[in-house]
């Protein structure tokens, strides 16, 4: 797995480089995660709402539509997880409260923290798996990485 995350790192790092608007390069994203690796079935990203610091946008994304459009601070994972600034990774749904469901499909879901340069949260990466249990320390640390470069590249 890790010879596959370094080639969609370096991909990611192109994408990041290339010419375009920031929605078009994270749809690429997008597409590119959720196309390479094989557990991830919904990819997509949320961002702090600017007009309310409290909330989550939905942004581009690959996979199912969803109705969770916006999403409040400490609800659900997401919410979760930008009210906590940090990492979260749920191996299986059915066993979180404080989950908001997008698919009856999804089994686990990991949600990623991105900052800006002055280190407040900006948004997240988040992704969906319809398998249980399928994120592991390679993912966390990929994961990792691709948000440090969305911040590098964009934030």
């Amino acid at each position: 797995m890790r010879e596959l995350f370094d080639r969609l790192k370096k991909r990611v790092v192109e994408i990041l480089k290339g010419e375009g608007e920031k929605e078009i390069k994270l749809k690429e994203i997008c597409k590119l995660l959720k196309g390479e690796v094989p557990h991830y079935d919904w990819v997509g990203f949320y961002f702090v709402n600017p007009d309310d610091k409290r909330e989550l946008i939905l942004g581009p994304f690959e996979g199912e539509d969803t109705e969770h459009v916006r999403i409040p601070f400490g609800k659900g994972i997401c919410g979760q997880a930008a009210e906590r600034k940090r990492l979260f990774v749920v191996q299986d749904v059915s066993k979180e409260s404080n989950y908001l469901s997008c698919s009856p499909l999804v089994k686990a879901e990991i949600v990623v923290p991105l900052f800006d340069r002055k280190g407040e949260i900006v948004g997240e990466l988040d992704i969906d798996s319809h398998e249980l249990s399928p994120f592991t320390e390679e993912d966390r640390e990929f994961l990792k990485e691709i948000a440090l470069e969305i911040k590098n590249y964009l934030f």
